[in-house]
């Protein structure tokens, strides 16, 4: 249990929060969200004990067990990952050795103490779980994507986002009775997040995290902890409920503002005119009374929240961008040999797969700032590309003031309207003259976004964009790049994200596990419904199933016949299958669009369109399965002509 009673926190010079009370039971997983600065991180240090409040006080359990997971900055070396693990069952590997010298003398001595200990020692090795113990570590280690050729590398070798992989792996080894997590999945793929998501739904003990992340928090929290307007308040539901919950409260607010308001202009309206009527006079003083002891209501401000839109740009050609036969290394590491890439226009493709694939190479091969060591890069008619780095602050100067650095770039026409742009980005009065070296990790992003809107491009090559956005900034560029009618392809861990505006999913293997990328059409639940189709299919196969098995032997003494592949079958197939993946695409933004429709209020309370929009809605999603399973048939086609 934890309890915040009479909770004030002030932060240089502005007021966090306020007379707080708070309690968050035993077993509870609940997300920590606010907009950027409101004060979550600081929430958790003080949960955690590093820092403290200046009002009001915390109550927990005696002897309750916290483990916190920071952001970023913490490093272990000296031991290997394996040794780095065991070191948090510290004591259960002292009783281990001590058992292991007491059996080396048990065969030589008589004494009953010994024994006695033996026994005792042995009691609380079986207690603390110490025989499971290598495959407990083992079996995080493995879902945090950590390989049996890490576990004996020494800690010092891994870089800062498999640091706090190790940090997270030994937290969760300990299984703290508080679990605080501050953006645990910003340095894990879309599958260790898939894994964490899993593991934290069977936590056993309480756990409180922060996370910019929409999918993550709706699969795993059943309470929400809002911070903002100076208080803190507790929701019961996941973040999609608590959205709902939040605005019906914010509805019935105002209703109850409204109503107070015109109350208290009908008790003025009769003070006042009644006011020197000795008749009248108790009941002036009755209403007196009751605007005296009628309490404030206030609305909170709406929340800030940048608004923008990408420029329309002229189209491309048709093909957009090419790879063909690229080939890429590091030194002696490989990333990719051979491999061949197409980008038509409009396209919306998603790049997944693990950390250190290839993925950002990947994106930097076609926006063509890396050359490849072989192949070439071929870019399409009257294309104009735009390029979102994670790191692009560090091409900035950082000594440079946002405004003059805007300035530097823009076109003559667009100077007077530099100010208003920064404004929609949430840089307003003098923040316009900070340094770009001062700016924290979201204002770094919002300023990178806004720079891209100055010269409008036709494709755009996104790594990582919502990195350090709160979650109203990734709704506002999620939609903004819905709306964008050109070509876009993006690395992203966030899953919302990625199913909010993926028409095509790139997965990327790494070289070592046989490289190369494959391309699945649809969003990532779509990707993930393929691979389980495929997964069902491999664990059909029994022995003597495997492709070669089923394929009919050569008679004795003949010579197996070789297929002839017509080339303009081939191409037929190809075309069809790529007119079939436009038509999904065109059809899954028709899904969207109709389901954000039917969900408007206007919708809901007209009956005739929301009957008319379901029935439309219904005949889309069967064009939808009927191109799915055509396009199926076509890419089975021609897999068969190839193979």
């Amino acid at each position: 249990m934890i309890q915040l009673s009479g909770a004030a926190k002030h932060f240089g010079g502005r007021t966090l929060f306020q007379n707080v009370d708070l309690l968050i039971p035993d077993r509870t997983r609940a997300g920590v969200v606010g907009p950027n600065g409101s004060g979550k991180t600081t929430l958790m240090r003080i949960l955690t004990g590093l820092d403290s409040l200046d009002e009001g006080k915390v109550v927990q359990n005696r002897d309750q067990t916290v483990g916190y997971l920071p952001q970023d900055g913490l490093h272990a070396a000296g031991r290997s990952l394996v040794d780095e693990c065991r070191s948090v069952f510290a004591d259960l590997m002292a009783v281990e050795r001590e058992l292991l010298e007491i059996e080396g003398q048990l065969e030589h001595t008589d004494d009953l103490s010994l024994f006695e200990r033996y026994a005792d020692l042995q009691e609380r090795f079986q207690l603390g779980g110490g025989p499971s113990l290598e495959a407990k570590i083992g079996t995080i280690l493995k879902g945090l994507a950590f390989t049996p050729a890490d576990m004996a590398r020494p800690c010092e070798d891994f870089s800062g986002g498999w640091q706090m992989r190790i940090a997270l792996a030994k937290l969760l080894l300990a299984e703290p009775q508080v679990l605080l997590l501050d953006e645990p999945t910003n340095h894990l793929d879309l599958e260790t997040r898939n894994w964490l998501e899993d593991y934290l739904n069977h936590y056993p003990h309480t756990c409180l995290l922060v996370s910019h992340d929409r999918y993550f928090l709706d699969a795993v929290v059943e309470k929400v902890i809002e911070l903002g307007q100076q208080t803190i308040t507790l929701y019961t539901g996941n973040y999609s409920s608590f959205l709902k919950q939040r605005d019906e409260r914010l509805e019935q607010l105002r209703a109850a503002y409204k109503n107070q308001k015109d109350r208290r202009e009908q008790l003025e309206a009769f003070i006042n005119k009644f006011r020197y009527t000795a008749t009248k006079a108790a009941q002036v003083q009755s209403r007196i009374k009751e605007l005296d002891r009628m309490p404030e209501i206030e609305i909170p401000p709406a929340q800030e929240i940048i608004h923008f839109s990408f420029p329309q740009p002229k189209p491309s050609g048709r093909r957009v961008l090419e790879l063909r036969q690229i080939s890429k290394a590091y030194g002696d590491t490989r990333v990719f040999e051979k491999l061949d890439v197409v980008l038509e226009r409009g396209d919306r493709i998603g790049l997944i797969g693990q950390n250190g694939a290839g993925k950002s190479t990947l994106l930097r091969l076609l926006a063509g700032v890396e050359s490849p060591d072989a192949g070439e890069r071929v870019e399409g008619h009257q294309v104009t590309l735009d390029f979102f780095a994670q790191d692009q602050y560090k091409a900035l100067d950082p000594t440079a003031r946002i405004l003059d650095d805007l300035t530097s770039i823009s076109p003559a026409l667009m100077v007077p309207q530099l100010r208003t742009l920064l404004g929609s980005f949430l840089f307003h009065g003098d923040d316009v003259f900070k340094r770009i070296g001062v700016l924290s990790g979201g204002e770094r992003n919002r300023y990178a976004l806004a720079r891209m809107l100055l010269q409008p491009s036709n494709c755009l090559l996104l790594d990582e964009p919502t990195n350090h956005l709160d979650l109203q900034a990734k709704e506002v560029l999620l939609e903004a790049l819905k709306n964008y009618n050109g070509t876009v392809i993006f690395v992203s861990h966030d899953r919302a994200f990625i199913d909010g505006l993926a028409s095509k999913i790139i997965h990327v293997t790494p070289f070592e596990q046989g490289g190369g990328v494959e391309i699945y059409p649809g969003d990532y639940e779509q990707y993930r419904w393929h691979l389980d189709q495929a997964n069902a299919e491999a664990r059909g196969q029994g022995p003597g199933t495997s492709e070669a098995a089923r394929t009919p032997s050569a008679s004795p003494g003949k010579s197996p016949k070789v297929k002839r592949v017509n080339p303009q079958r081939q191409e037929a197939l190809r075309n069809s299958i790529a007119a079939l993946e436009k038509a999904i695409a065109e059809a899954e933004a028709d899904v969207q669009r109709m389901e954000s429709e039917m969900g408007s209020e206007q919708t809901f309370r007209d009956g005739t369109r929301a009957a008319a929009l379901m029935k439309a809605y219904q005949e889309r999603q069967a064009d939808r399965s009927r191109l799915y399973a055509e396009w199926e048939q076509k890419s089975g086609q021609l897999a068969a002509i190839v193979d």
